[in-house]
């Protein structure tokens, strides 16, 4: 009989959980590929490489926006209508870069669609918390990820598919983000409790740990530049459209993969530590992208890339933790998001400068560079403060940086009641 009932409340699950899945994978699918289209399109229509750089600083600055003032949204309209208006706003901001010309127009549209994406993320992502129990939690999060591995890999490889340049992909991308709404308009059920809206103190996330705000910081000047100016970068070289889709996608898959040593290690010794040694291995990595002579090499190179520098952002926000007090972790997930943010506001325009100034190369040192500073900084604060004890320690979460809602979708009741460790 308990079996059955099991058996019922899976199936239950599953028939709640399908829509937000649906809905997700288009809307992963959508974005990832519309980071590599727009950085490929802009370069197509003659664009400098500042101005594509500044396409991307401005995603990310929507990105702020829609972490910022989504809660405030969602608890005035609800979670249903509020991600009908986000996608639909998302395929406006894509299609309205067929009808306007490159410049100030497709800069609005990339600052429409960084905050509305944050925002559709934060609504699947409170929903998904709102069904988690403390026993399914950790199957819904492991399938989101996997959903999420598979959309944004799977969506590279439309680039080739329809094109860069032309209405079809535009079309395409539109239709996907159109496409998410319908499960979730039909979903069974109302709308979930709404997620609480507070304002974000950045300060607090220094406050609690400077290694993770200078970490996530750093990692959202490289990677947050990588997604915009690494498909110019390999065009830049003279790959085609095919190689830049396996390009970015070799980067998402070595990422993921990377995550579960990252998580398994830093568990059992000093996280930062183990930061030490990813972000060496990110920095070593770079260096030899920088100096590849061969396809091979550059994808031996990027896929390490991938590997060492992606699963820094989990790693930082899991540092954070150890040291955070109960109560703390839902300001803890506003402030990395926040910081990532900044970073990879920053990060784009800053690079695309330096590629523009002294050639391709230039990037991959720059993100080189970033990556021993930020070992430097580490290594500085292992003087300062005692690692958190492995007993003390909350577990390492493979976090996505879709909206801070992916962090309180990870974190159990248990694990939020788990005494804070002494300072």
């Amino acid at each position: 009989m308990t079996q059955i009932v099991q058996s019922a409340r899976e199936t239950s699950l599953a028939g709640r959980l399908a829509p937000l899945l649906i809905a997700a994978a288009c809307l992963l699918a959508a974005n990832g590929l519309a980071m590599t289209m727009i950085a490929v399109r802009a370069k197509v229509e003659g664009l400098p490489d500042g101005v594509i750089g500044l396409l991307g600083s401005l995603y990310y600055a929507g990105l702020i926006s829609g972490v910022l003032f989504t809660p405030y949204l969602i608890a005035r309209a609800g979670h249903i209508r509020v991600f009908a208006a986000l996608a639909s706003v998302s395929a406006i901001a894509v299609l309205a870069i067929a009808f306007a010309p490159a410049g100030w127009p497709w800069m609005l549209a990339r600052f429409v669609s960084g905050a509305a994406f944050c925002g559709t993320a934060m609504v699947l992502e409170s929903w998904l918390n709102s069904m988690a129990s403390n026993a399914s939690r950790g199957r819904i999060l492991s399938i989101y990820r996997i959903v999420d591995l598979g959309a944004v890999m799977g969506g590279q490889f439309m680039l080739p598919a329809f094109g860069a340049t032309g209405t079809d992909i535009l079309m395409v991308l539109a239709v996907l983000f159109c496409f998410a709404v319908v499960p979730i308009s039909l979903a069974r059920g109302g709308n979930p409790p709404a997620p609480p809206a507070k304002i974000v103190n950045p300060l607090m996330l220094w406050r609690v740990s400077p290694v993770a705000m200078v970490g996530i910081f750093t990692i959202g000047l490289t990677n947050g530049a990588f997604r915009m100016i690494g498909p110019i970068y390999a065009e830049s070289i003279g790959l085609g459209l095919e190689t830049v889709a396996a390009f970015i996608a070799i980067w998402v898959f070595a990422g993921a993969i990377f995550q579960y040593p990252a998580g398994w290690v830093s568990d059992r010794l000093d996280r930062r530590l183990v930061l030490i040694v990813f972000t060496i291995g990110a920095g070593l990595a770079c260096l030899f992208i920088s100096r590849s002579v061969s396809q091979a090499d550059l994808f031996v190179g990027v896929f390490f890339f991938g590997g060492f520098a992606l699963p820094l952002y989990s790693l930082s926000a899991a540092h954070a933790n150890d040291h955070a007090q109960p109560g703390q972790f839902i300001d803890i997930a506003a402030g990395t998001m926040l910081a990532f943010g900044v970073g990879a506001m920053i990060g784009p325009f800053v690079a695309s400068l330096l590629m523009g100034s002294f050639g391709p190369a230039a990037f991959f040192v720059y993100t080189a560079t970033l990556h021993l500073m930020l070992v430097l900084f580490i290594v500085i604060r292992m003087f300062r403060r005692e690692a958190v004890p492995a007993d003390q320690r909350r577990r390492f979460v493979w976090l996505l940086r879709t909206s801070p809602m992916i962090n309180r979708l990870a974190r159990s009741e248990k694990t939020d009641e788990k005494p804070a460790p002494p300072k």
